[in-house]
C-alpha cells in the first residue's frame, strides 16, 4: 500500500486520566505555556503531511472550548466513546474510506517529525497494511501472580524478552479498513487496546517501526518534568534544524 490520500491525524481525548490524581483531565494539565493536548494538537497539525485532526471529546467536557486551538480551521470535534475503539470509531467516520488514519494518543505530546516521516514511508511497502511507532522492550520482564488490595503481587516467573516491543502511537491505517475492523472487534468483544490489536485480529500484517523513546506518555505525576525536558530537547533541536 502507498500513502497517496491525505493523512487525517485521529486523537481519542475523551479519557479522565485518573492516575494523575488531579482536578481535571491530564491532557489539560500545564506543561510550560500550554495544555499537554494543546502541544499534541501542534506536533501533528505541524507536519506537512498532516492535512487535519479529528478529535474525540467527553460530551460533559468542560475544557476543551476554553482552549484558543478550540476554532481553529483545521480541526473536527466528535463525541467520544466509553472505550478508545468508540471515540476512534466516532473520528473514523468523518474520514473517507481511502484517507489514511494517523491515531495518537492525547498525552504524547513529545512527539518527532523524523518519526512521523519514517513511518510514512514504510507504508510505501506492499506486505504491509499498516504499522505503529515502537521500541524494542529492554528491561527484564516479570510475570506476576494475582494480587488483591490484602496481598503483595511476587514474581510468578520470568518472561522472554525476545521479539518483544513496547506499542506507541501514532499508529497509521486506511481509515476504511480500520473502522471494519473495529466494528468487527467490538462485536466479537475483543480485547481492544489499540488500533494495532483491532487489525491484527482482522488479520493485516503491522509494520513496527523503532521510534524515539522520548515519545512517553503521560500517566504519572512524575511523567511531566520528564515530558517537559523532551519538549525542551525537540524545541532547541528544531531552532538549530
Amino acid at each position: 500500500m502507498t500513502v497517496t490520500n491525505q493523512v487525517v491525524a485521529v486523537v481519542p481525548a475523551a479519557g479522565i486520566g485518573s492516575r494523575m490524581r488531579c482536578d481535571r483531565p491530564k491532557q489539560y494539565l500545564m506543561l510550560g505555556n500550554k495544555t499537554i493536548l494543546e502541544h499534541t494538537l501542534q506536533a501533528l497539525i505541524s507536519h506537512p503531511a498532516i492535512s487535519r485532526i479529528v478529535i474525540a471529546l467527553s460530551p460533559q467536557d468542560k475544557y476543551f472550548r476554553q482552549l484558543p486551538v478550540a476554532n481553529a480551521p483545521w480541526l473536527t470535534v466528535v463525541d467520544g466513546g466509553t472505550e478508545r475503539a468508540d471515540s476512534v470509531l466516532n473520528a473514523l467516520h468523518t474520514l473517507n474510506a481511502d484517507d489514511w488514519a494517523l491515531v495518537h494518543d492525547a498525552a504524547r505530546p513529545c512527539l518527532n517529525h523524523k518519526d512521523v516521516d519514517t513511518l510514512l514511508r514504510t507504508m510505501n511497502h506492499s506486505e504491509v497494511s499498516g504499522g505503529i511507532l515502537a521500541t524494542p522492550v529492554r528491561d527484564t520482564m516479570k510475570r506476576a501472580t494475582e494480587a488483591s488490595p490484602e496481598t503483595q503481587a511476587v514474581v510468578d516467573k520470568t518472561e522472554s524478552r525476545e521479539r518483544l516491543w513496547h506499542a506507541l502511537t501514532p499508529q497509521l491505517f486506511p481509515a476504511g479498513a480500520l473502522r471494519i475492523a473495529l466494528e468487527k472487534g467490538l462485536q466479537r468483544k475483543l480485547a481492544i487496546t489499540d488500533e494495532a490489536s483491532a487489525m491484527e485480529a482482522a488479520g493485516y500484517r503491522v509494520a513496527l517501526i523503532d521510534a524515539d523513546p522520548a515519545n512517553i506518555k503521560i500517566t504519572r505525576p512524575a511523567d511531566m518534568p520528564l515530558a517537559a525536558f523532551y519538549l525542551q530537547q525537540l524545541h532547541t533541536a528544531d531552532r538549530q534544524d
